[in-house]
């Protein structure tokens, strides 16, 4: 007999793809905001830290709206990991919008349209509004079902009771499909929406604990609801300005926020839907949560973008902007003035800039065993000390991606950790910048369009030393 062979079935709900930030849980601070060497797979950049936690602070506390924070340093020393970092402890409330410069230069929408979509991204209004609700665990389902199928409609009775109360209420065919969409039976806790008929089930009741049905572990037992069986709700939702516009754009708008397709929006639209918000704070029906708005790599902007961002930060329903760049002194795009960090010296201004440093070999092997462990490498304390030196004399990014190289070529010669070895063969297969530049230098006549002059060659030399 065949032996009957099981498909082996996994749990997809989290995506367990590596990414360049996938270890970073926050910013790893304790409560009085006091940064710690290693947490949440944060290390180093105490200072910066501290700064961006104090921000944090200030963002929960509802305290600062139209303020603008710029992370500023040089290539590889975790700018973007201190936004990510603000962005994964700011929770799913508030709203974290983040988009590199050089995405708003599009043919499809202007660059200020663009820019505009991302502000309102950032801005979210928590709605508030009374429902009212049906509340009690489930006595029983009673489905009367015609004898000849099409007869007639189905008909039944729901029996619900609270710690008060019972009732009996007459079903109809819409609610008898919902009950058995939700699989409900007797001694579930369910609540049913008056307004729209929906059932959620809010778990089964305690009293039926000890029954001795098949549960699995996921079976959740909530207490049977007091009071009376029909209670007012408040609700609230949370959504985005930018969600708001594109639903009130055109018809059927809420399908273009799954596409992406949102097109232009015009100001006509955001005005009425500005005013409508404004209303509703007036009664009390809404507020405004200021969010966060990340720029990477905010040099890429043009001189348009940067007077846009001065006007767009004294709004009044401005989020909180944070910009990083790694450039020095540069041009400014658009023009031929020269700038720090190539920001307009009056937007620079406004802005706080928090300043990270380059790491130290101590902090380039904590870095590197926090990699380790994400991608579930297993590496000797011999390849972890060479890894670490290469990442002080090439740079961190190099390092960590020698991390995975690495593993495969273990995994090549079928081994179960990665040696002293492995990191040698593929650092000889995989150049590094200096190395690369060194090797552009020695060979550059034989390229095409080989234009290197004395200049140029005083600059490679300045790359390789």
């Amino acid at each position: 007999m065949a032996e009957l062979k099981l498909s082996e079935s996994r749990d997809l709900t989290r995506i367990e793809r590596v990414g360049a930030h996938s270890h970073i849980r926050g910013l790893g601070l304790d409560s009085s905001l006091e940064p710690r060497a290693v947490s949440d797979g944060m290390v180093g950049q105490t200072a910066a830290r501290k700064a961006a936690g104090v921000i944090l602070q200030m963002i929960k506390d509802g305290k600062i709206a139209g303020r603008a924070v710029l992370l500023a340093g040089q290539p590889g020393t975790g700018k973007t990991a201190i936004a990510m970092g603000m962005a994964k402890s700011l929770g799913l409330e508030t709203p974290f919008a983040m988009i590199a410069a050089s995405e708003i230069f599009s043919l499809e929408m202007s660059k200020t349209e663009a820019l505009t979509q991302a502000f309102r991204k950032a801005i979210g209004v928590r709605i508030k509004e009374e429902t009212e609700v049906i509340e009690g665990e489930v006595v029983e389902v009673q489905i009367d079902r015609p004898a000849v199928a099409g007869a007639a409609a189905k008909t039944g009775k729901l029996t619900l009771k609270s710690t008060e109360m019972e009732t009996v209420y007459d079903l109809g065919a819409k609610m008898i499909e919902a009950l058995g969409k939700e699989k409900v039976s007797s001694g579930d806790v369910i609540a049913i929406d008056k307004a729209s008929g929906k059932i959620t089930k809010l778990g089964r009741s305690f009293s039926r604990s000890r029954d001795f049905d098949a549960m699995g572990p996921q079976v959740k037992f909530v207490q049977c609801p007091d009071g009376e069986l029909q209670k007012r709700k408040e609700v609230v939702h949370c959504v985005t300005l930018h969600e708001i516009d594109v639903i009130n754009s055109r018809t059927q708008g809420f399908l273009a926020l799954f596409t992406g397709d949102t097109g232009e929006i015009r100001a006509e639209v955001r005005e009425q839907i500005d005013t409508k918000v404004a209303e509703w704070r007036e009664e009390g029906k809404a507020e405004i949560v200021p969010g966060v708005l990340f720029i990477d790599e905010v040099h890429m902007l043009d001189i348009e973008c940067f007077s846009f961002l001065n006007r767009a930060l004294e709004n009044e329903m401005a989020p909180i902007l944070v910009v990083a760049t790694n450039r020095g002194i540069t041009t400014i795009r658009g023009t031929n003035y020269k700038s720090p960090h190539g920001i307009p010296i009056d937007l620079l201004d406004r802005l706080l800039i928090i300043s990270t440093q380059p790491y130290t070999e101590d902090e380039i092997r904590k870095i590197l065993d926090i990699r380790c462990q994400e991608e579930d490498v297993d590496m000797s304390e011999g390849a972890k000390c060479l890894l670490t030196k290469i990442g002080v004399e090439t740079s961190l990014r190099y390092a960590i991606h020698l991390i995975t190289a690495a593993a495969l070529a273990c995994q090549k010669r079928k081994g179960k950790t990665v040696e002293l070895d492995d990191i040698n063969r593929v650092y000889n297969l995989f150049l590094d910048v200096k190395r690369s530049t060194q090797y552009l230098m020695e060979y550059q006549s034989q390229y095409m369009f080989n234009e290197t002059g004395e200049a140029d060659e005083d600059e490679t030399n300045a790359m390789v030393s």
